[in-house]
């Protein structure tokens, strides 16, 4: 660049000009599901936090099948066929607005439609993956356990054979879509090793009591899964996996939105207080001019892009087939640590006001602490970090 090339402004938005990252397809996919969320979701969801409910789910589930967000990052069957950022970059968008949003795309797309896809058979695949991608059917996800959740070569679900029958029992925890879907994918052990199962929810002695009186992803659907001796033919079991590799792998991909998901919330809640320390005063001053609040700002801007910068970093390794789970535990374990604490810094900006839903940032910090538990704990992607630096197991 000639000394005499003019600059491009400094854009607050987006300060270290990542956007000149993106390709045009790229910036089109994240502005419409921007859009979509300003519409459907932002003007409602702090009432639906509040009541501790997501109404409307299945008809939220059929707009976000037409925007091609279900199974996004997946091809044929009537998925969109996306790239990993483009799917990054709708995580964010809709974690923006709410992590229970996102996690309704991400446990449709990124577990239940992508273990069908990977390990399904081909009937599996046609039963199954156009209608979810269309939002048409809603899919959960099994593996979690009321006693069993870092743990899950511990489950105790299982499922025998009986003649060319399988017969499951068992319970799962947590799980999120689990009252309102129509197809389950749940893992359980068997005589041969973990394998997973694709269970019609309304097959006899399968339930999913939802979950109540939870104080964050409020606007979600959250249920325990009960099967009691639910009997599937043998074409129900995924074909193509045996093991925890499978359900593991599902986890991955899940893990890589939630990279790209967290730095939505922590967006909102430093959005929330730039514009607030912009307009409130005390001392005759606007408080965005006083220099505490202003390092408080800086800091949070800077752990916010490092984020996306990461964040987009992995969605470039995982296009190109280079993505590791290593590298996965990593964003996880960073992005939602530090989006947690962008949210906590937002909120002392904000004053009493951080507190009340009239501002998105006390709901995203309550969302987040579930987001920073679910799909591995801090502890468990210290410990994936901690065996892939040193070459030392420390699990068991």
């Amino acid at each position: 660049m000639s000394a005499s090339a003019k600059l491009p402004p400094f854009d607050a938005a987006d300060p270290l000009g990542i956007d000149d990252l993106l390709e045009p397809e790229d910036l089109a996919i994240r502005d419409t599901v921007r859009d979509w969320a300003a519409d459907r979701v932002l003007p409602y969801v702090a009432d639906w936090y509040e009541r501790g409910e997501l109404p409307g789910i299945r008809d939220l589930a059929r707009e976000l099948g037409a925007l091609g967000a279900l199974g996004m990052s997946l091809t044929g069957y009537g998925c969109a066929g996306a790239s990993a950022v483009q799917y990054g970059l709708a995580c964010l968008e809709l974690e923006a607005a709410d992590s229970g949003i996102r996690s309704l795309v991400s446990v449709q797309g990124s577990l239940a439609m992508y273990a069908i896809h990977r390990f399904g058979s081909e009937e599996q695949k046609r039963q199954w993956l156009p209608r979810m991608a269309a939002g048409e059917v809603i899919g959960c996800f099994g593996l979690t356990e009321p006693d069993h959740g870092s743990d899950p070569a511990s489950m105790r679900t299982h499922a025998k054979r009986d003649g060319d029958d399988w017969v499951l029992s068992g319970r799962k925890m947590w799980i999120t879509n689990g009252s309102v879907a129509g197809v389950a994918v749940v893992w359980a052990q068997t005589e041969e090793g973990i394998r997973g199962f694709v269970v019609p929810t309304d097959s006899p002695g399968f339930s999913a009591p939802e979950i109540k009186h939870k104080w964050s992803l409020r606007a979600s659907v959250t249920s325990e899964l009960v099967l009691d001796d639910v009997r599937l033919p043998g074409s129900a079991v995924l074909p193509e996996v045996t093991g925890l590799r499978g359900p593991l792998s599902c986890l991955s991909h899940a893990r890589y939105g939630i990279v790209w998901g967290a730095m939505g919330a922590a967006r909102s809640s430093f959005e929330a207080a730039l514009d607030y320390a912009r307009s409130r005063e005390q001392f005759g001053r606007p408080i965005g001019g006083f220099q505490l609040t202003q390092a408080k700002l800086a800091d949070m801007a800077v752990e916010l892009h490092k984020g996306i910068l990461l964040a987009h970093h992995l969605g470039r390794r995982m296009d190109a087939g280079r993505l590791r789970p290593e590298q996965v535990s990593f964003g996880k374990l960073n992005n939602v640590r530090e989006a947690i604490e962008i949210c906590r810094t937002a909120r002392t900006i904000l004053g009493a006001n951080g507190i009340s839903l009239e501002y998105p940032v006390m709901r995203h910090a309550t969302n987040l602490e579930s987001v920073l538990t679910y799909e591995g704990t801090v502890e468990m992607h210290q410990l994936v970090l901690g065996k892939a630096l040193t070459g030392l197991d420390a699990f068991r």
